[in-house]
């Protein structure tokens, strides 16, 4: 009987103070979230992610004063295993989306992304694709009341901390034109640091832009255009942007046989380091608004590796 006297007791007073208990509770709860945000330190830093999405386009972008700009959904639901690598799990916005061109492996992650991810706005080119799977993405785009902006030769997008995104193409209505050629290109610029971004871009492009202002596309990093197609990246371009490194984001063993060979000897002949994310993974960089560092990698085991790990591009992105 006195064991039984004393349980009541003890559950009646659990009943009287559970609201206590769970507002202290949350309380504790809420103070660690707070300090795990104020803690979050980007000590003026650009950061900048080529997400490995398999055989498509995913890039994380993050200014030195928190704004945050994906570039490209990559095929699938690819996206939404890479996101949690750049974007800590209690972060559910992201402040802008940019569709280069509406091929698949660009917009598709977009689409289960905004289900759990909000946005303010989203920068496309202004091509079209029939596709199922883009009205889908529309459509989720006009529910949810998203503004869309059309890229726009010099448009300069403010990200903060000093760190801009600058339209360098189109310059112009390219409705009509297929969705490669229309491909958004744009320079992510920071202090002295840059990276051309150049989406599928094809040759007759690059050619274009280079007669449009050789001089803006001097970059510290190129974003290898169609995952390293040879109907992209020619060699004049690649000398006018004179980067010190190149990404590439393709999948293994892709049918495709990206990058090609004559995409990898064009960089290969300029003294071009080459890196993609089908041998790497996710690529990480970050700028002081000086120089650019390749960040280490993260291996399976969860420590980081040595920079000196990480793999050079092959054709065809062979398994070894």
């Amino acid at each position: 009987m006195c064991i039984i006297y004393h349980m009541q007791r003890f559950f009646s007073h659990i009943r009287d103070y559970l609201r206590w208990y769970l507002l202290s509770g949350l309380i504790i709860l809420s103070a660690v979230l707070w300090l795990v945000v104020l803690h979050e330190n980007r000590e003026g830093f650009l950061t900048f992610a080529v997400l490995d999405v398999g055989q498509g386009d995913s890039l994380f972008i993050e200014s030195p004063t928190g704004t945050q700009v994906l570039v490209d959904g990559g095929p699938n639901n690819s996206l939404m295993k890479e996101i949690s690598k750049v974007l800590p799990w209690y972060d559910r916005h992201i402040d802008m989306l940019v569709i280069t061109n509406p091929d698949r492996d660009h917009y598709e992650g977009f689409i289960p992304l905004l289900d759990k991810y909000s946005t303010e706005v989203v920068l496309e080119p202004g091509t079209t694709n029939p596709n199922e799977a883009y009205k889908v993405l529309e459509d989720k785009i006009i529910y949810k009341k998203i503004p869309k902006i059309l890229a726009r030769r010099g448009q300069r997008i403010i990200l903060g901390g000093g760190a801009y995104l600058e339209i360098l193409f189109p310059d112009r209505d390219i409705s009509g034109v297929s969705p490669n050629d229309g491909s958004i290109i744009m320079k992510l610029v920071y202090g002295e640091t840059s990276i051309l971004l150049t989406g599928d871009s094809t040759n007759r492009i690059e050619e274009y832009i280079l007669k449009l202002d050789e001089s803006s596309l001097n970059s510290d990093i190129l974003k290898v255009a169609h995952h390293g197609s040879k109907t992209s990246s020619d060699p004049d371009f690649v000398l006018a942007v004179s980067p010190k490194w190149a990404v590439i984001s393709s999948g293994e063993d892709n049918s495709y046989g990206h990058p090609h060979k004559e995409t990898l000897e064009t960089l290969k002949n300029l003294n071009v380091e080459t890196y993609n994310t089908c041998n790497n993974g996710t690529i990480i960089f970050k700028s002081d608004g000086k120089s650019f560092v390749l960040q280490p990698l993260k291996a399976s085991s969860g420590r980081m590796t040595k920079n000196e790990n990480i793999k050079e591009a092959v054709i065809g992105c062979k398994a070894n």
